[in-house]
């Protein structure tokens, strides 16, 4: 029997192959046009990530105390990078005064919209944040209990998703049950809804649940997107429970750890490469340039996680050791 560290593990995997199913939607032909399977790689990889962001957080917020603390780590993890790009992409693509602060502030997914071409793909940010946000004020007034108000906020969402047909949108009350979905996993695997539903997540077959999941995040599937992010955690739960050893080893493989690593800079500078000379020219000339794009891309992302964001993790992680309460048996320094 592994222990929850080593299962845990297969969470790199699964960040791993989410970047590569978006950098794959965005910068490669993964099919002839009409069978549109660049449409669904990009709201696979999409659902696996947030799936992955929902888990983590409620499973953080479970063993941790300070709220404080959370948003601190949080801040610190994606605002650097995000406004770093924002500062260069946003006067460079001429955006208008107003889309600033709806940009900074992560709520430019909403209506009116203000997000600019260059940094478009911010929109997940926007519903990531507006999420970190909201679990924050769940918790600071309802206390760890008021994480099981997320089931209900989760299948509310997906209600008003069927009742509006909203099958894929980036508008967060559309696609944040994506998120809240990952919220009930973590539930599940820290026995917070009793033995029987995690007994029910482990016995899923991950090959039949792939194949469904790929199923639901075709635009052509219909009714089937809806369920898209209760499959999408549902693949990932089995995989933390039991694994086939084939698809364990792949996920906690050195390869996927890596691009795990890297994959917030990739998501981050991949679509604003886009939008240089690396993205221009006709067809034939842009997949040509398509090795120096993903060269580029690669090479940014591992200078920016290892040489500035990770200075600013662990500034962050220094500031909320001095404001957290002190843990248990916890000695200070």
């Amino acid at each position: 029997m592994t222990d929850g560290r080593h299962r845990l593990a297969v969470l790199d995997g699964w960040r791993g192959i989410s970047i590569l199913l978006v950098l794959g939607a965005h910068l490669l032909p993964l099919s002839p046009k009409s069978w549109r399977f660049n449409e669904m790689a990009g709201p696979m990889g999409m659902a696996l990530f947030f799936t992955l962001s929902g888990f983590l957080i409620t499973r953080f917020l479970l063993q941790h105390e300070s709220i404080v603390d959370f948003l601190i780590r949080r801040f610190f993890r994606i605002v650097p990078l995000a406004w770093l790009t924002l500062l260069v992409a946003l006067p460079l693509a001429g955006a208008p005064a107003p889309a600033y602060l709806p940009n900074f502030l992560f709520y430019a997914n909403l209506p009116p919209f203000h997000l600019v071409d260059a940094t478009a793909h911010f929109w997940s940010l926007c519903v990531e944040v507006q999420f970190y946000v909201t679990v924050a004020l769940i918790v600071a007034l309802l206390g760890k209990r008021g994480l099981y108000l997320l089931i209900a906020i989760c299948l509310g969402v997906t209600a008003h998703r069927i009742a509006v047909g909203a099958e894929i949108e980036i508008v967060t009350w559309n696609r944040v049950d994506e998120i809240l979905a990952g919220a009930i996993l973590a539930l599940v695997w820290s026995d917070r809804l009793g033995s029987r539903a995690a007994t029910l997540v482990s016995r899923g077959n991950v090959y039949v649940l792939a194949l469904l999941y790929a199923i639901s995040c075709h635009p052509a599937s219909g009714f089937a997107n809806y369920l898209r992010p209760y499959l999408a955690a549902l693949l990932v739960g089995t995989t933390l429970f039991s694994p086939p050893e084939l698809v364990g080893a792949v996920l906690r493989s050195r390869f996927l750890r890596y691009i795990a690593a890297i994959s917030f800079a990739l998501y981050v500078f991949h679509f604003l490469l886009v939008h240089t000379w690396l993205g221009e020219g006709d067809k034939i000339v842009r997949y040509l340039k398509r090795p120096l794009l993903f060269a580029a891309t690669f090479l940014l992302a591992h200078a920016s996680t290892f040489y500035y964001e990770q200075r600013w993790i662990d500034f962050g992680k220094r500031l909320s050791a001095r404001v957290r309460p002190p843990r248990v048996g916890e000695v200070s320094d």
